[in-house]
């Protein structure tokens, strides 16, 4: 990727669009939000469009990263915290823009920029885990991206770890990301309100159980909220038991960490790294790899969607 170069990076979110454009290191240069059509695919696809051409200045190639099953066609075949099913984002898209369009994974493309340009730079084997509404991941393996035979990989937050628990957005009951997730904390936080009525966190909520959100127990938490912290505390344990997991079948040279939910800071991330700690096979004995921040923070999926389309630019 040669320098001036630049990009359009578009991440589709349940609730909004955030596009970027993008130069080949990874700096963004310009950034549009926008509302997501989330029950209406023609006027999403809409929205997207007139959210590109806001930022696209000189016919910049475009990627595009979305939650879920995206397959090399760039459709994507359903997603398990949005209501697409058999999106085809690329084919629309093109021919709203009249240009071709890459689309992937958000996280897989998170993991993209962080290999590229960010907190993974200079591995040959790194596993990105991005926390929000879900969990969703990307790998590199042996100094490839790691898609899968049909471009589905990185799931991860859909093992399943309570065989009796939680219903996920994917149908099926107990998938990590029901107890480590930013879902998981705003679910626990509510159920906190109604059963603590005096805690911080429910003055906070007004006494109102479906007030309460992930960004709300981080406020109560970082004001010293015994409640809050300990919801944050059993979520961050349950996250460093997956990770350890998946280190254990990849063996990377380093964990990235990115998604919304670790505005949550140390309340989160220091019972993830305690647990993880402890539970990898043979942790005395072998050297862990670090868990670090993503380098572009939230952006990661924005950034990896503009340096995908480089990729593939002339």
């Amino acid at each position: 990727m040669s320098e001036g170069r630049r990009a359009v990076g578009v991440d589709i979110g349940g609730t909004k669009i955030a596009v970027a454009l993008v130069d080949a290191e990874g700096r963004i240069l310009e950034r549009v939000e926008a509302a997501t059509p989330a029950d209406d695919l023609d006027a999403a696809f809409g929205a997207l469009a007139d959210a590109v051409a806001r930022v696209r200045r000189d016919g910049e190639p475009v990627g595009v990263g979305a939650p879920g099953l995206v397959d090399a066609a760039g459709v994507m075949r359903s997603g398990a915290n949005v209501t697409w099913r058999d999106a085809p984002i690329a084919a629309r898209l093109s021919g709203l823009l009249g240009t071709d369009v890459v689309v992937d994974n958000d996280c897989t493309l998170g993991a993209l920029a962080e290999w590229r340009a960010g907190s993974a730079r200079g591995t040959t084997d790194a596993l990105y885990v991005g926390v929000g509404t879900g969990i969703g991941g990307g790998a590199i393996i042996g100094g490839r991206l790691y898609r899968g035979a049909h471009g589905f990989a990185g799931e991860i937050g859909h093992v399943i770890v309570e065989p009796r628990g939680e219903r996920c957005g994917c149908g099926v009951l107990g998938c990590w990301e029901t107890v480590a997730s930013g879902s998981a904390i705003t679910r626990e936080g509510r159920r906190a309100v109604a059963r603590h009525t005096h805690s911080l966190l429910a003055e906070l909520a007004g006494g109102d159980p479906e007030a309460v959100s992930g960004q709300m127990v981080t406020i109560a938490a970082d004001a010293g909220d015994p409640t809050a912290r300990g919801i944050l505390a059993e979520v961050g344990t349950r996250l460093g038991e997956g990770i350890a997991g998946l280190v254990n079948i990849l063996d990377p040279e380093v964990v990235v960490l990115g998604g919304g939910a670790l505005g949550a800071g140390e309340h989160l991330l220091g019972p993830t790294r305690a647990r993880f700690a402890v539970t990898v096979e043979g942790a005395p004995e072998r050297t862990l790899p670090p868990l670090v921040a993503a380098a572009f923070g939230v952006e990661s999926a924005v950034v990896g969607a503009a340096l995908l389309a480089l990729e593939g630019a002339p």
